[in-house]
């Protein structure tokens, strides 16, 4: 499938990873762009904003009869809408609301308009922690949070539509996904963002539990280039890939690179882990290799001098630093 010349509606499309998606796709083609802006931010689409053949739109997805009319006539679905992991904690219903509820309301949305190609845009936390690594599309489900069951839920529900009713779907799970533009405020700042903020304000990066724990992370750039080739892709409706570095660095690794990109010395101190965190996560890239010829770019030292500096020249750190550095952010 050609993805362009299309009109491409996305979902989440203020968020971390759906802007700089959206940012990609309007070279080409004419994109509907929905975020409720409840998490997303609207200077996210300032690339975009004011574009001719773009249309920003503030929607809920869990609003049906909303969603029914902005896929009128649209091509393709790329699907990121999302409540996070750690609101997940306190606020489950919430992220079941969205999370499940909400990926129903777009399928129905989309098959009723025969939308030719629903891309979901799922999570690596499906898995769980690793019990075999490289982590490959047949590992064991077995999530920890709700977040991550509710991203299942969203999954299940995508597949039966293809294998109900033929809509072709295609499901992509990204592992930790950085850049510029991370989420960095409040129950929603991932942990390079707040190692960043709590650097740049001369206190201690905190590390939740003991820092060994693994992660996946993947520049922003690779993961949109892995969603774009996915969702190109026609030998991945009805299946399931992995978008990944295809590598693993623990917490702590993290912690000790970038104190010199920022340009402080500070050591990390330890608070009690976690809820529900994972001990592992190492994806094997191999099937998005083979099938649409998926591979990373970004290595790691150099997506988080790019993050940092991103970081720094917005002056991120004078909006939130309370916030990014000390207590828990769940």
């Amino acid at each position: 499938m050609n993805l362009s010349d299309r009109r491409i509606l996305v979902t989440g499309a203020a968020g971390f990873i759906g802007s700089h998606l959206s940012d990609r796709l309007a070279r080409d083609n004419e994109l509907v762009l929905v975020d409720d802006f409840s998490i997303g931010l609207r200077e996210n689409l300032d690339e975009v904003q004011g574009l001719s053949n773009v249309r920003i739109v503030e929607a809920d997805i869990c609003d049906r009869e909303r969603m029914r009319e902005l896929c009128a006539g649209v091509d393709v679905i790329f699907h990121l809408a999302i409540s996070c992991l750690r609101t997940s904690l306190n606020q489950p219903i919430m992220s079941h609301d969205i999370n499940a509820g909400g990926t129903l309301s777009v399928c129905l949305a989309a098959r009723e308009h025969e939308v030719e190609r629903l891309i979901y845009v799922s999570s690596s936390e499906v898995y769980g922690s690793a019990r075999t690594v490289p982590m490959d599309e047949e590992h064991p489900l077995q999530p920890t949070t709700v977040y991550g069951a509710s991203k299942l839920a969203g999954e299940l529900y995508a597949l039966a539509f293809w294998r109900t009713y033929q809509m072709p779907v295609s499901v992509v799970r990204p592992f930790n996904t950085y850049g510029p533009r991370e989420p960095w405020q409040g129950a929603r700042a991932e942990v390079i963002p707040r190692f960043i903020l709590q650097l740049a304000a001369g206190k201690a990066p905190v590390v939740y539990g003991g820092g060994t724990q693994t992660r996946d992370f993947t520049f922003v750039e690779d993961t949109v280039r892995g969603l774009l080739a996915a969702g190109a892709c026609d030998e991945l409706v009805g299946e399931i890939v992995n978008v990944a570095r295809g590598s693993e660095a623990s917490i702590l690794h993290i912690a000790e690179l970038l104190p010199p990109l920022v340009g402080r010395d500070v050591p990390v101190v330890h608070e009690a882990p976690r809820p529900g965190d994972v001990d592992r996560h190492f994806a094997d890239v191999s099937k998005a290799r083979r099938l649409f010829g998926y591979e990373p770019r970004v290595l790691l030292d150099d997506g988080l001098a790019r993050t940092v500096e991103w970081f720094l020249s917005n002056d991120i750190a004078s909006r939130a630093p309370a916030e990014a550095a000390g207590a828990p952010n769940w």
